[in-house]
């Protein structure tokens, strides 16, 4: 391996620890600690980050990119459960606890994600009592945070939550013109709403001079500032 890339990997880790709430008030020396446990992986539009059936034993990080999270009915169809964006992650009970998961993770775009397994993790909290209790106040900070964070998507509207969206997936492509990721249907289970509201919103943004619809189901930002004050 080249120091270079050695670098690189060693910089998506600190990225991947710096976008997780429940690291973010730990100490210099117990990030330190916890990054040595980090691995990097990448997927492909399409791939499969985690399936049903599959050991939860892995806490998963999105460093880049966007994923959705579904589960598989008893009539054989998706059940969209949620999108996960940059900065949003998946498992963190799975730290603590042993099961099997119940859904699957397809990348929607290329996708990045930094991993932590479960016996790592709890071997360095039985080694360092310190990160055990910063480990347990932190969680305690974002069980606080989540509170709060759904009172406030609450109040925040459709219009909002779309435009908000449609920024998160163009610079997860890197694009401003793409093909929406997810069926209507599923940015509306995502958003709240249903796809008929989807549409409407979509083309509000698209009078408002925001985004052109360029088809029913690809659209180019015109206007990223404007989109990002959408309330």
């Amino acid at each position: 391996m080249t120091e270079v890339h050695g670098h690189h990997e060693h910089e998506e880790t600190d990225d991947c620890l710096d976008l997780v709430t429940i690291f973010q008030s730990l100490p210099e020396d117990d990030l330190a600690k916890i990054s040595t446990l980090v691995s990097d992986r990448h997927f492909k539009a399409g791939e499969y980050i985690f399936s049903a059936g599959d050991p939860a034993d892995t806490l998963t990080i999105v460093a880049h990119g966007q994923a959705k999270v579904f589960q598989i009915a008893a009539n054989g169809r998706e059940q969209m459960l949620r999108v996960l964006q940059t900065g949003d992650f998946d498992g963190e009970a799975a730290l603590f606890t042993s099961k099997d998961r119940t859904s699957f993770a397809q990348a929607l775009m290329d996708t990045n994600v930094c991993q932590i397994h479960r016996s790592d993790f709890q071997n360095m909290m039985k080694s360092s009592p310190d990160l055990a209790l910063n480990m347990m106040n932190a969680f305690g900070k974002r069980l606080v945070k989540m509170e709060q964070q759904t009172t406030e998507s609450a109040v925040s509207s459709v219009e909002g939550r779309l435009a908000n969206y449609l920024l998160e997936t163009g610079a997860g492509l890197k694009q401003d013109q793409f093909e929406l990721p997810l069926k209507k249907k599923d940015i509306a289970t995502y958003l709240g709403t249903t796809p008929e509201t989807i549409s409407r919103k979509l083309k509000s943004l698209d009078n408002q001079g925001l985004i052109e619809k360029k088809s029913n189901t690809e659209i180019k930002i015109l206007d990223a500032d404007g989109l990002a004050m959408v309330e």
